[in-house]
């Protein structure tokens, strides 16, 4: 009979804290969707008056007007004071924190790379070498695969996850709503599959980018009034590769492990993709053209808005099996795992027998 007692009054406390944070995560979206509402404007007014713009000068740009940037300093702030204002407010559990400014430094350094070659321009070796320095200082504070356990094995795939996810979200920004849409839908995504094993981080910086993405979206969407450039598009690719290093996503099998590749399959795919058709035009991989996914299916005769949703319905299928595969067993992943690698490889095959200019 004590045992008994005690297990309810120990559910009880479990439901109690759950409920808590549960609120907080709530507080935490809603609140940097309204910053990043109000911010972005002010933004957009300050790329205007320090002539940070996009203009349409080379073959590659996809649109036909001159756009501010600086979008994703706007996404920035949001997470940066939504986070700060929800630390004063609660007491972590041990090691969030430490977590959390991991994520904080190394989002900012990625932030500041990316609003120097909004400004300035870099070559691609330059941001290499800051993208090498944020992943380093994420890894300062032992954000990193966790699952290996060789730690110089671990270092370099984490590094070449890091890397490749932030620049895969780089390279989907061509269209209005796009990477910020999918950004938020795999955000969403990474804080369901985290919720039932509570990993606080995780789940705080899901909520928070997700909330300044779908602000941002609200000036974004077609036709665009701003743009996140690569301040954007690099900080919110790095804080999704970082926070899908935060889970485990083992509870019933081990193939839940690669979850993260369908949640963030949609720039994934088109880095994959992207990189097969230059390699085999004997193309740089590092240079800009028109071979993405997305212009692909405009050069099929869609409509942008209507890749745009197609891509959020593409990423919020993928999050949702993603999120069923952690749930079932090591059999049933298997079959969903082949589906969707067979799904990709017919719509990859469709895309590189288009044309593109």
């Amino acid at each position: 009979m004590l045992d008994f007692l005690s297990f309810v009054f120990l559910w009880d406390k479990i439901s109690d804290y759950g409920t808590i944070f549960m609120a907080l995560y709530i507080i935490s979206f809603f609140l940097s969707f309204l910053l990043s509402i109000a911010l972005t404007p002010v933004m957009r007014s300050l790329a205007h008056r320090y002539g940070i713009i996009d203009v349409p000068a080379t073959s590659i740009k996809t649109h036909k007007k001159s756009v501010a940037y600086l979008g994703g300093v706007a996404i920035w702030f949001s997470f940066i004071i939504t986070m700060v204002i929800v630390r004063s407010l609660t007491h972590f559990p041990t090691g969030t924190l430490r977590d959390l400014r991991g994520l904080i430094f190394g989002g900012t350094i990625i932030m500041i790379v990316g609003l120097l070659d909004d400004m300035k321009g870099f070559n691609y070796k330059t941001k290499f070498m800051g993208q090498l320095l944020a992943t380093l200082i994420l890894m300062t504070f032992d954000i990193r695969i966790k699952f290996i356990d060789n730690y110089v094995l671990s270092f370099i795939i984490t590094l070449f996850w890091v890397v490749g996810v932030t620049n895969a979200f780089n390279i989907i920004d061509i269209m209005d709503g796009l990477s910020g849409g999918v950004a938020a839908v795999a955000s969403l995504a990474f804080f369901f599959v985290a919720l039932p094993t509570e990993q606080v981080y995780v789940n705080f910086a899901s909520c928070i980018l997700a909330g300044g993405c779908l602000g941002f979206l609200k000036y974004n969407w077609s036709p665009a009034k701003i743009f996140m450039g690569d301040s954007g598009s690099l900080f919110i690719g790095f804080m999704l590769a970082a926070t899908a290093l935060g889970e485990s996503y083992t509870s019933v099998n081990n193939l839940a492990l690669f979850t993260p590749v369908l949640i963030l399959g949609v720039p994934i795919f088109d880095t994959l993709l992207v990189m097969a058709i230059r390699l085999r035009q004997g193309k740089s991989v590092f240079l800009g053209s028109k071979d993405h996914f997305a212009l692909r299916l405009e050069a099929m005769g869609y409509e942008r808005k209507k890749i745009v949703l197609l891509a959020y319905t593409i990423s919020a299928f993928l999050g949702f099996s993603a999120f069923f595969i952690t749930r079932v067993k090591f059999d049933m992943a298997v079959v969903i795992y082949l589906f969707i690698a067979f799904l990709a490889f017919l719509f990859a095959t469709k895309l590189s027998a288009v044309k593109v200019k």
